[in-house]
């Protein structure tokens, strides 16, 4: 890995925004604040707007991000980026705002629609962009990735580009409170599946390795915990760091199975991104484990539930254990849990599991992962 890719500006802390506003106020003359409408409803985004304000920022509110981001969303916020004459544009929100920011912003400055760059690296100097995460787990605050769905065909589009990467981060834990705990169990388990599949993808360098056992260890400790006592800004702040440290590695070293998987199940049955990579962990993570034993053994020790003197094959499987166990905490329930039919899943198998190889991050994998393979995954869920 030659080039490591990271926003330019990150700011920390409860004085966050206010640490930001003037460096935020250079990006340019009017931006477009994108958003869903619960958050453009917030205390947050008051004091988003009212930061704006006080350094005679002009904006623009696009508040139609009502779930994760399609491709109709994503036209429906660029013409009003254009019409607004918008210059840049501020995320702020889960996820879905933050990638569709960047979506945004992408097709401000290329051709066509935001389907045809599917598989594509996205170029172009794109116009600055602010994320403002008010979940923990995305990451997408410090990633060069954003997802959106096809509405036509039905598949989940990861499209990608240094270009795309925030210009700035602003990083508040107090954001993060209100999260209901669903929200804070699917987002942090998103955190987690992203810091575990840059340690053992076959892209990970030794500053990705790194951050992503500081990611894995900070959430294993803080994220049982937080779930429990969502007030408890400890554990938020230490859920917001994990999540930065997370995506900063899926930047440089990439997912792997896990996330190629959980994308089909996410367009097709609509379960939210995170708790789709939550439901597939134990399975896909089971899975990759002979390929990778010496990595998930070093994750293992990294969280203390194995030791020097256990061999790396059970040093993994103890790693393994843990990660259910998180999982289990949280509350993450099954497909048929969820309200999805059997006979439905079973209906599109095939399709997901072409889709998941098709999007390459199963070949990031330190394990040959075939069709086959994922088929026999998805049926072991439901």
């Amino acid at each position: 890995m030659s080039q490591f890719v990271t926003p330019h500006y990150i700011f920390t802390g409860e004085n966050a925004l206010d640490d930001a506003k003037n460096v935020i106020g250079t990006f340019g003359k009017k931006a477009l604040l994108v958003t869903g409408r619960h958050i453009g409803k917030s205390p947050m985004f008051k004091s988003l707007t009212d930061a704006l304000n006080d350094i005679g920022t002009d904006y623009a509110v696009f508040d139609g991000i009502t779930g994760e981001p399609t491709d109709t969303m994503i036209a429906e916020g660029l013409e009003i980026y254009k019409t607004e004459n918008c210059d840049f544009l501020i995320g702020i929100g889960g996820g879905s705002p933050l990638d569709s920011a960047k979506a945004i912003a992408a097709m401000s400055v290329n051709p066509g629609k935001i389907c045809d760059y599917n598989g594509k690296v996205i170029e172009g100097k794109v116009p600055p962009i602010v994320a403002i995460p008010t979940t923990a787990g995305t990451g997408s605050e410090a990633t060069k990735f954003t997802i959106v769905t096809d509405t036509e065909k039905g598949i989940k589009m990861l499209l990608k580009g240094d270009c795309l990467v925030p210009e700035a981060a602003v990083i508040n834990p107090e954001y993060t409170v209100d999260m209901p705990k669903t929200v804070t169990a699917a987002t942090g388990l998103d955190a987690l599946t992203h810091a575990v599949e840059a340690y053992t993808s076959v892209k990970a360098g030794d500053l990705t390795d790194d951050l992503a056992v500081s990611a894995v260890k900070r959430i294993v400790k803080y994220l049982p915990r937080v779930y429990k006592n969502g007030c408890d800004m400890k554990a938020r702040n230490q859920m917001l760091i994990a999540a930065f440290e997370a995506g900063i590695c899926i930047n440089n070293s990439s997912v792997t199975i896990v996330h190629g998987m959980s994308r089909p199940i996410g367009a097709l049955f609509h379960v939210p991104h995170g708790l789709s990579n939550a439901m597939l962990l134990k399975e896909c993570i089971g899975f990759a484990l002979d390929g990778a034993y010496e990595r998930f053994a070093d994750l293992g020790r990294a969280v203390g539930v194995a030791t020097k003197d256990d061999v790396d094959e059970m040093a993994a499987k103890k790693f393994l254990a843990k990660l259910s166990e998180v999982c289990e905490a949280c509350e993450v329930p099954t497909l048929k849990e969820y309200g999805i039919d059997r006979d439905k899943f079973h209906a599109v198998i095939e399709k997901m599991a072409e889709d998941a190889i098709a999007s390459g991050s199963p070949a990031n994998t330190r394990k040959q992962v075939t069709k086959t393979d994922c088929i026999e995954i998805y049926e072991k869920l439901i």
